[in-house]
């Protein structure tokens, strides 16, 4: 692991422990709450960078552009909410992929959403993450609006968690907007 992917790493964790410590700090008052009960299912758009943390030791390991399309069904198993998702970059790198995630809602329109899923990658002519099976885990932190659209940023680190017998793994972050659907 280079250097520059421990920094971020250490980054990730040091930013994701003062957030933690700063909710459970707080007043019982303002408790938060799982899930978002009887919220709409949602189209999820988001555009950002794949493999943020480029392999220096694997010349295909390059930052690219990366563009994002997600169905939420809403909380369909209790606070847990299944979705459908798809990926590409501006190297022809595809991500199809299905998971599960779950809303911490620290006040009314403050939205945590850490995920995970499971998915087919296709190379094209990116990064080399050393399998065709590959596994997302990540969070999104968003803003919900009153008309229930989210606004947000997404982390999330792909890997094949060993499957493979080559894993470099990669970080993405993207901008993220979630339109409500009516039905």
């Amino acid at each position: 692991m280079t250097v520059r992917r421990l920094g971020i790493a250490k980054y990730f964790v040091a930013v994701t422990a003062i957030i933690a410590a700063a909710f459970i700090a707080r007043p019982a008052a303002a408790q938060f709450s799982l899930g978002s009960p009887g919220g709409p299912q949602r189209l999820s758009l988001g555009a950002g960078a794949f493999d943020i943390t480029p392999n220096d030791h694997h010349p295909d390991s390059t930052t690219q552009g990366l563009f994002a399309g997600e169905y939420h069904f809403g909380d369909v198993l209790w606070i847990i909410s299944p979705m459908l998702g798809f990926q590409v970059s501006t190297k022809g790198s595809t991500y199809l992929y299905g998971g599960f995630g779950f809303d911490i809602n620290f006040t009314p329109n403050w939205v945590l959403t850490p995920n995970g899923a499971f998915g087919w990658y296709e190379r094209g002519s990116g990064t080399n993450l050393g399998s065709a099976a590959e596994f997302r885990t990540g969070a999104e932190f968003s803003y919900r609006f009153d008309d229930q659209s989210r606004l947000g940023v997404a982390f999330h680190h792909i890997s094949n968690a060993g499957i493979g017998k080559y894993n470099p793994g990669e970080q993405q972050i993207m901008a993220v907007y979630q339109l409500p659907l009516p039905w």
